[in-house]
């Protein structure tokens, strides 16, 4: 009977002690081996030419390019690349971009010491993973209207501490205009008022503020 061959895994996170702790519950595994890491998003994308690794854990949030940049460059290479989105947010429009962007699992970080195996497993068998409150979450979101990439902008700008008129400044748009705006996301949302739009935002992962 041949032996089966080890999953090849590729860690993708700038935090070096993050793929170090990866590094560690890969290598008690016999049916897994971590054949490449990468700290930023380019690098990911090279390395993953080089290793073709069968399973690739992706962080979101990477120094130059972000993880579904990457992940976007190395599907277009290889279609048939799997990966598995890192990340510490829960957001559904976080999790909903990944999938569509082309992950076959999700998993949050503070999961991953129970998680992380089976969910390589499963998704190197051809499987979508998607940790259950994160389901959840998207279910509950599903009808909602998205935001515009405008209403975003503005969203981003009133985050930043900005007044109406400064953001309408900025976006060479008028006051109105913006408040225009601030009243559909307040209604898309389901806010009380603008900090209250700019923490669900933040919590749901349409703002992505470093």
């Amino acid at each position: 009977m041949t032996e089966k061959k080890p999953i090849r895994v590729m860690a993708v996170d700038d935090h070096p002690v993050f793929r170090q702790g990866v590094r560690a519950m890969l290598s008690t595994q016999p049916d897994m081996i971590l054949v490449a890491e990468a700290s930023t998003g380019r690098e990911a994308v090279e390395l993953f030419q080089i290793h073709k690794p069968d399973v690739t854990l992706m962080d979101l949030r990477l120094p130059d390019i972000n993880g579904l940049e990457a992940m976007a460059i190395i599907r277009d290479r290889s279609p048939n690349a799997r990966m598995i989105v890192l990340t510490t947010y829960k957001g559904d429009v976080q999790a909903l971009r990944a999938m569509k962007a082309g992950a076959s699992g999700y998993l949050l970080k503070s999961m991953l010491r129970m998680y992380m195996l089976d969910t390589i497993r499963a998704v190197h068998a051809g499987h979508r993973r998607v940790p259950a409150e994160v389901a959840a979450e998207m279910a509950e979101h599903a009808a909602d209207d998205a935001l515009t990439a405008r209403e975003i902008e503005v969203l981003l700008h009133v985050a930043a501490g900005n007044a109406n008129k400064a953001v309408a400044d900025k976006l060479a748009i008028t006051e109105d205009t913006v408040k225009a705006h601030m009243k559909s996301i307040l209604a898309k949302l389901g806010a009380n008022d603008r900090t209250h739009a700019v923490t669900i935002a933040m919590r749901r992962g349409f703002l992505d503020l470093h």
